[in-house]
């Protein structure tokens, strides 16, 4: 729409030869009339069409007409009708023969046309769901501004009466224009018909209009509910489809499935080199930092085609900020321009100021959307990736397992993709910067001509140090991350072990052995941050060198060139841009190269060896009576392809409804050869086929951190009388009766909570529940007592069981069941010695034969079990396993919400006691409100006082400096010019030098300080963490979700390792740059100071709304994520469980579900910093304005020094006061951490490991004497006494059985014994002296137990047979004699400095179980306690074993726990356990004289 006015013609408009200044050219009428005419409707003509295409490709739904819509119709239809009035007045004007100019009439016609495509896109909007338009915003925006200027340019000559019709059209035309522009700012209801399903809490985006999208308002309200109370996840809005993890990762598993099927395929499992192992079954590996960069390029491919439209979309917008960021070092130009010129209008000084501003506030809404696109593609490849390694870890083969353990995977997780994906941001920082670097180089020509080629040469002699430092900073930053990974896998195995490890008083060796590689990992990261801290301070360093060089060479060498207003403080502002690019690059190659070294370790991960699916031929559909369920025909199998067959020409036919029972000796492949048929091992030749849906037991039960109703059903249907009948027949109703929830308790991390039998029955019942049509058993029996294991065999396994008429292959030790089975299967070193019914091998007198005879009686039932719960009662007096009464109804019943809650706070019990009233959740603990000052505090002791002072006073001291230096140039500036030159060029280049050197250096010392006593503060952080949490007692671990206490050791450590220090860093030094800032701001303008001190408030208020709400995200985020990790530590160790139930859709499903509730906290988050962002910086933009604006005002009275001085001061303040709060919140954010990692220290903590006092004197016990007196102990203060008024004496080196039924305190006596659990009552003397008065080290370290799970940690076999290195090779090669494993270990690789698997996964249960009595025999205590040391093991080398301990432990007091009354006819000594108390005692003859108790359960054992 044409303005009122004359025509943009004549002579001396476009007259070049006169010389003009810049501002007056650009300025002009002329100017601001044609670009108000052209550039609103080339606006809308170039990007309408985009538009109509992108809504047309996501049409939303239909929007009904609402008042706003025929509003906006009707002021659009008044806009058409203005213009065809204006169209024809022009014509009958010419018609009437008044000369009109062209342009009078072109105008209108474009406008015309513009006006009519606009309401047409209003229109398309409408029906395509369009609640607000950022396109027609724009727009009428445009048609305000620049109409509105010259408007008010042509109303202030006052030549209305000229035309007054152009007048009041152009005046009409800017009040529909200013009414349009009103009703874009405001947003349409929702489509009537949405394209999507509604949502409980949808996010207000969709519904917000477009200044509250790019303001990110529509954030504001959850924002202030964050402020007014904690938020909690009923706060949180729904997560769209576009980021769910069914989306996202669906795309990037189809992405990188298709490059990797384009790249030439490798042998997959390069990246874990194998060190070479003597055991076939388990080769030994290399861990994830042995990288295969020919991996890295089908990853990075997927991730580019998943995520490069929303990547581009935000770089093109980052672009358009840069074009505003160098728009205001010329405005500025111009501004001084006026200044200077006294002849100058004032209303062009007001535009210049009000063009600064919204130039200010375009780049930071461009800005501020180009972040919060990159944050939401960082969320989404975070949400992706991971779902795509838990994709993997479903995945593995049995070799990739072995090769990388658990906290490797876990660290995958929590740190690398954290890592990965924060890279993102900093990705235009490697191209960006250069392209700033160029544009400030041709700013700098045209200020200062041919002396700015000086400052190539500056950076081009910097930048080979910056390459070297980059180089050595990846060395540094790949040695900080092997040594995290050591440390994340050991402790992990110590948490996962930690009975263990309390057991046998080694928590000092332990925490020696983390604490060294810890030392190693802060090392490293001590020089990275030290060479990073010299890469800011080159990057700082050539920014001045350029202002000194290009400043001497232009005033000292260049004849007739003076400094003056423009040159100094333009070329200021233009080095504060050079500045942010030197700082900015830094940044994102560091952030890049760590996010190298993730990437690569991801890409080996994923790149790993997977099962085979068609290693077997499988049918879903069940075979028919007579068929042959299950057929291998030569089959060869190894663990991986490259290492050799662990079985041999493997020839089975199994029918179906057949038990085939599998024996053989430990090690000869009984397990492997039912991970062949799950097709868990590589076919090397031969075939298998199963028939059938198949349900598979593991040798070590595997258990969910859910209830045991979940546990047993495992994703299927809830059938309730089939549920009873399963648990009845595994003997679950009596331990499920003394739970406090009945089938709804919880489980524990990993069935922490639970004995060993029943996690097995657990797992059988798992099973069982399927009805599958082949079952495969890997000892199920062998973790149950005489007559559970019995019962189980009969109703579950045996010919009249649940299972009947199924396909069962039974790998048992349990000799006595073999007459019941339909075939028995021999297996010798990896093949079938033979195989036949059990009568057809006794007369073969072969391979069965000789280990019955090595068993000497076969009569014997299956292995014993730990305690199940104390106190938890059978209510029919027998272990038949059969349902209690009333348990039906009890079963039914839900648990009241009430009991829930008040268990949750409850803690598990261990061994005899299941979770009692303790259902622990497995979400993490939170902390509310703002952080805590005593965190701050905590911090900075950590640091040091005196480092925190001395860090304080380099930041004032390089801040000094840099003031000095500012304010030296502007005396430069105003120096007199005398003949073209000024007098003083030398010193004040000289001394502009000195105190640019002087920055430097303090700038230097002040970071490195700061990062040095981070990793101070962080090394003790550690150290305390670890330290409570290894002072804790059992039954800590055992209410406390390992995922929970690994994030803390990963996550939560990395971000005080990291992050703090530099955020820390980041604060001080915007802090005390906005210090110099405010005083340069109040000397020169002091008007300036009524704004500052609104502004600042306006600050604070912004600053506490987002804290509050930011700090409460962080923590529910951190919260989620540890269900996060621990769900895929749990999935990783359950592999072969979920692969063989077919069940890896539901578990994706879960780990699905857990990431998106853990991105349903971080979205908001990350929009809450957004909105900060924008927020902030443009009432920070307000401070320009206010500070131009003065300078107008002031013009008079203010040299153009001066005025430079304060503007290019002012535009400093907003980006400077912005990140001082941005740094101050993410420190809060961050020091949650801190708070985290504190989270323990108030926990009960055990006795004191080595008192300063101790009762007992070396050498202590010399007898092994043992003497319970009125002995009582309970696990939780609330509960009743488990074990209660238990008296008796155990002479030295007396012999002592110790039995009972399942929950009769047996195992709780020998917890009390080691002070795992401390006396409630009464108390145990050995020696004469009480143990409570003996430290726990001393005590622990005096008594030998040998438990029955056998557990070795990653490290040397020498270290693990001799932890606290006390002994001697000689020595530990005598007891390996002794145990008969010399032979096994000679052959091993390194022989006893052969790397053990993380949990020994490298060896046979078989070989780890008789590895631990080797321990246990090197260490020879005068008191021995056997809990069921022999369940793993075969009859044969049970055998053997007893006669070692026999031998070895001959003058020892011996306690044996055992549930096999064989075991105990040996003693001397038997107590009979009954209800926590000992109900008899005697000899083995006496009691069965008696037929009391013991009598009864000899008979149940068939031993009378």
């Amino acid at each position: 729409m044409a303005g009122p006015g004359e025509p943009c013609a004549g002579p001396g408009v476009w007259n070049q030869t006169e010389p003009e200044p810049v501002a007056a050219r650009l300025l002009s009428l002329c100017f601001l009339k044609t670009a108000g005419v052209w550039v609103p409707p080339m606006y809308l003509w170039v990007l309408g069409p985009i538009h109509l295409l992108y809504i047309h490709r996501h049409n939303k739904g239909y929007i009904q007409m609402s008042r706003l819509f025929k509003a906006k119709m009707v002021l659009g239809f008044a806009l058409v009708i203005l213009c065809i009035s204006s169209v024809s007045v022009t014509l009958w004007r010419i018609q009437q023969g008044t000369p009109q100019a062209l342009e009078f009439l072109i105008h209108p016609t474009v406008w015309l046309t513009t006006m009519s495509f606009a309401m047409f896109l209003i229109h398309a909007e409408r029906k395509k769901g369009v609640q607000a338009s950022g396109v027609l915003f724009g727009y009428w925006l445009l048609c305000f501004l620049f109409p509105a200027t010259s408007a008010t340019q042509q109303a202030s000559q006052g030549d209305f009466q000229s035309d007054p019709f152009r007048h009041l059209s152009a005046y009409l035309y800017l009040s529909l224009v200013m009414a349009q522009f009103a009703l874009s700012c405001l947003a349409d209801q929702a489509p009537l018909f949405p394209k999507r399903p509604p949502q409980a809490n949808p996010c207000p985006k969709a519904g917000a209009s477009f200044p509250s999208k790019a303001m990110f308002w529509w954030v504001s309200r959850l924002v202030w509910k964050g402020y007014r109370r904690p938020l909690g996840p009923k706060d949180l809005w729904s997560l769209g489809s576009e980021n769910s993890s069914e989306q996202l990762v669906s795309q990037l598993e189809k992405e990188w499935t298709r490059n990797r099927s384009a790249t030439p395929r490798h042998t997959k499992t390069t990246a874990f080199k194998r060190k070479g192992s003597g055991n076939k079954e388990a080769p030994e590996t290399e861990t994830l930092l042995q990288q295969q960069r020919g991996k890295r390029g089908p990853l990075l491919r997927a991730i580019w085609q998943v995520g490069r439209s929303t990547f581009l979309l935000g770089t093109l917008s980052l672009i358009v900020s840069d074009v505003f960021r160098f728009t205001v070092p010329k405005l500025l130009s111009l501004f001084l321009e006026f200044i200077g010129d006294p002849s100058t209008p004032a209303w062009k000084g007001y535009l210049l100021a009000v063009l600064m501003f919204l130039s200010a506030c375009l780049q930071t809404l461009f800005e501020q959307q180009h972040m919060y696109r990159l944050k939401v593609l960082q969320m989404r490849l975070r949400t992706a990736i991971t779902g795509l390694v838990y994709r993997k870890v479903l995945a593995l083969s049995s070799s990739s397992r072995k090769s990388s353990a658990v906290g490797d995977v876990v660290n995958l997780v929590s740190v690398d993709v954290q890592r990965l994906t924060e890279s993102v941001t900093y990705l235009n920082g490697l191209w960006l910067p250069l392209i700033w670097i160029i544009v400030c180089f041709v700013y700098l020509w045209q200020l200062l001509g041919p002396s700015a080629l000086t400052a190539i040469a500056v950076f081009v002699s910097l930048l080979p140090l910056n390459f070297f430092i980059t180089k050595k900073r990846n060395h540094h930053q790949e040695e900080q991350m092997r040594q995290k990974d050591c440390r994340a896998r050991l402790t992990s195995c110590i948490l996962r072990n930690v009975r263990t490890v309390k057991y046998h008083g080694w928590e000092g060796a332990f925490l020696d052995r983390v604490l060294h590689i810890r030392a190693q990992e802060l090392g490293a990261l001590k020089t990275s941050s030290l060479l990073f801290s010299v890469s800011l301070v080159s990057f700082q360093v050539s920014t001045f060198l350029v202002a000194l060089v290009v400043f001497a060479v232009h005033t000292l060498v260049a004849e007739e060139n003076a400094m003056d207003a423009e040159k100094a403080f333009v070329t200021l502002t233009v080095l504060n841009i050079l500045n942010k690019a030197q700082a900015f690059l830094p940044f994102s190659i560091h952030s890049v190269v760590q996010a190298r070294v993730s990437f690569d370790r991801l890409a080996a991960f994923l790149s790993l060896e997977e099962t085979d699916p068609g290693a077997v031929d499988s049918s879903p559909s069940r075979c028919a009576a007579g068929e042959d369920c299950i057929r291998i025909q030569e089959g060869t199998f190894a663990w991986s392809q490259e290492s050799a067959p662990c079985l041999h020409r493997i020839n089975l036919t199994v029918p179906q409804g057949c038990l085939l029972a599998v024996v053989g000796p430990v090690g000869a492949g009984k397990s492997s050869l039912l991970s062949a048929l799950l097709g868990e091992l590589a076919k090397v030749e031969g075939s298998v086929s199963i028939k059938g849906p198949v349900a598979y037991v593991p040798q070590e039960a595997w258990v969910q951190n859910m209830s045991v109703v979940d546990n047993v059903c495992f994703g299927q249907e809830l059938d309730a009388p089939w549920l009873e009948t399963v648990l009845e027949a595994c003997a679950l109703w009596p331990d499920v009766d003394g739970f406090p929830a009945g089938v709804h308790t919880r489980t524990g991390e990993q069935g922490m909570n639970l004995s060993g039998g029943q996690k097995q029955r657990l797992s059988l019942a798992r099973a069982v529940y399927r009805k599958a049509a082949v079952y495969l058993l890997d000892d199920p029996l062998a973790s149950l007592d005489a007559c559970v294991g019995q019962h189980v065999f009969n109703q579950v396994i045996g010919p009249d069981g649940l299972l009947q008429g199924t396909t069962r292959i039974l790998v048992t030790h349990a000799l006595h069941v073999l007459p019941q089975a339909d075939w028995i299967v021999v297996l010798e070193d990896g093949a079938i010695a033979e195989m036949g019914s059990f009568q057809e091998l006794l007369h073969r007198k072969g391979a069965l034969v000789g280990l019955l005879d090595g068993a000497r009686q076969p009569g014997d039932g299956g292995e014993g079990e730990a305690e199940p719960p104390a106190g938890t009662k059978d209510p029919r007096g027998s272990a038949t396993g059969g349902m209690p009464e009333g348990g039906s109804e009890r079963f039914m019943k839900l648990v009241p919400e009430k009991d829930s809650a008040a268990s949750e706070a409850q803690t598990g019990l261990p061994l005899d006691e299941p979770e009692g009233p303790g259902q622990p959740k497995g979400e993490d603990r939170m902390q509310y409100g703002r952080v805590k000052a005593a965190m701050y505090l905590t911090y900075l002791r950590a640091v040091g006082t005196p480092l925190c002072l001395y860090a304080l006073f380099l930041f004032l001291c390089q801040q000094v400096a840099s003031f000095c230096r500012g304010y030296w140039l502007s005396l430069w500036a105003d120096d007199p010019t005398v003949d073209g030159r000024q007098t003083h060029a030398a010193l004040r280049g000289w001394v502009f030098g000195l105190l640019g050197c002087l920055q430097a250096i303090g700038l230097f010392a002040s970071m490195a300080t700061v990062l040095l006593g981070g990793i101070r503060a962080s090394s003790l952080l550690f150290q305390g963490l670890l330290w409570d949490v290894a002072r804790s007692p059992i039954g800590f671990f055992e209410r406390t979700p390992i995922g929970n206490l690994l994030n803390r050791f990963s996550k939560e450590t990395d971000i005080v390792d990291v992050d703090i220090p530099d955020k820390l860093r980041s604060l001080l030094m915007y802090a005390f740059g906005l210090l110099e800032v405010g005083l340069v701001v109040t000397v020169t303008t002091p008007l300036a100071v009524v704004a500052i001190l609104p502004l600042l408030l306006l600050y604070a208020m912004f600053q506490s709304l987002y804290v509050a709400s930011s700090c409460q995200l962080r923590r529910l985020e951190s919260a989620r994520y540890s269900c996060v990790c621990s769900h895929v530590a749990e999935t990783f160790q359950g592999g072969p469980v979920v692969r063989a139930f077919r069940v890896q859709g539901s578990f994706v499903a879960q780990n699905d579900a857990h990431v998106d509730e853990s991105q349903r906290v971080s979205f908001p988050r990350l929009v809450a910093d957004r909105w900060l962002a924008a927020n902030l910086e443009l009432v920070g933009n307000g401070l320009v304005f206010v500070a131009a604006l003065c300078a107008v005002l002031s013009k008079t009275h203010l040299s153009p020094g001066l005025v430079g001085f304060s503007v290019s001061a002012a535009l400093q303040v907003t980006q400077t006061l912005q990140w001082a709060v941005r740094s101050w919140t993410d420190l809060e954010s961050s020091i949650v951490s801190v708070e985290r990692l504190k989270d323990y220290a108030q926990t009960p903590k055990e006795a004191p490991w080595k008192p300063l006092s101790c009762a007992a004197h070396p050498p202590w016990p010399r007898r092994g004497q043992i003497e319970f007196r009125d002995f009582g102990l309970r696990y939780r203060p609330e509960l009743p006494l488990a074990v209660r008024g238990v008296s008796f004496k155990i002479h030295a080196g007396e012999k002592v059985g110790i039995v009972g039924r399942t929950g009769a305190g047996k195992s709780s006596l020998a917890g009390g014994l080691l002070r795992l659990v401390e006396a409630a009552e009464g108390g145990i003397w050995i020696d004469g002296v009480p143990i409570a008065q003996v430290g726990l080290h001393t005590l622990r370290s005096r008594i030998t137990i040998i438990p029955q799970d056998p557990i070795l940690f990653p490290g040397s076999l020498r270290m693990n047979l001799d932890m606290l290195h006390e002994h001697t090779d000689e020595a530990i090669w005598e007891v390996l004699e002794m145990v008969q494993l010399r032979a096994a270990v000679a052959s091993l690789p390194g022989q006893l400095q052969f790397e053990c698997a993380d949990q020994g996964n490298n060896l046979s249960v078989g070989q780890k179980q008789l590895l631990c009595l080797a321990r246990a025999l090197l260490r020879k205590t005068q008191i021995l306690i056997l809990d069921e040391a022999t369940a793993a093991v075969d009859p044969g080398t049970e055998r053997q074993m007893q006669a070692a301990l026999g031998s070895w432990f001959a003058q020892c007091t011996v306690l044996l726990i055992a549930h096999r009354l064989r075991s105990v006819l040996d003693c001397a000594r038997v107590l009979v356990m009954d209800e926590g108390q000992v109900a008899e005692s005697g000899s083995p003859a006496q009691l069965l004289a008696q037929k009391g108790l013991f009598y009864r359960l000899a008979q149940e054992s068939g031993l009378v």
